[in-house]
């Protein structure tokens, strides 16, 4: 997950919360009082508190005298983004998913993956060639019991009724295809 930070008065800077150390995620969690699946799970839900802590102690990288007090972002100036690899990820089981509901077109899935993914997505153009690959392969594939029985594939299936409404979020392991929680 990639946190955006675009001030008002300065340059764009980008914080990606995969390269956060065990030290840090304890700076962050005692700030701003949360345990880190809490701060992860705020990450995805673009949680203002959880993207200010993630922010500054990647910040403090740099500027290791800067305060927690003194790193206010606008409420505007914070926002989540999907990086290469969560991209990847998420259009590979979310084609997957869609693809096995039996009243959904191609052009559907098309439609829903690319409403969710371009929207969450740091690198748009990336998103697209990802799109366009998972789409291009046969629909037919291999079942999804092959899949399950892969040991090196790491695209996640499911089977579950509640998965297959195709109502979730890139940005959130809880939700379902199609309503974004950074739009």
């Amino acid at each position: 997950m990639i946190i955006v930070y675009r001030p008002a008065d300065g340059e764009e800077q980008h914080f990606d919360a995969r390269t956060l150390r065990v030290s840090e995620v304890s700076i962050v969690a005692r700030t701003i009082e949360q345990k880190w699946p809490a701060i992860q799970q705020g990450l995805a839900d673009e949680d203002l508190d959880a993207m200010r802590g993630v922010a500054w102690v990647l910040a403090k990288r740099t500027t290791p005298s800067l305060r927690f007090g003194d790193f206010d972002p606008g409420v505007d100036e914070l926002t989540t983004r999907m990086d290469k690899a969560e991209i990847e990820n998420y259009v590979a089981g979310a084609v997957l998913v869609a693809r096995q509901e039996p009243d959904v077109t191609e052009d559907r899935v098309r439609d829903l993956v690319e409403s969710v993914v371009l929207a969450a997505a740091l690198d748009t153009e990336h998103a697209q060639r990802t799109i366009d690959k998972a789409l291009a392969e046969d629909p037919k594939g291999p079942s999804l019991a092959e899949n399950e029985q892969s040991s090196d594939d790491s695209t996640p299936t499911s089977t579950s009724s509640e998965t297959a409404t195709l109502d979730y979020s890139p940005t959130s392991s809880t939700s379902h295809l199609g309503k974004s929680t950074t739009s």
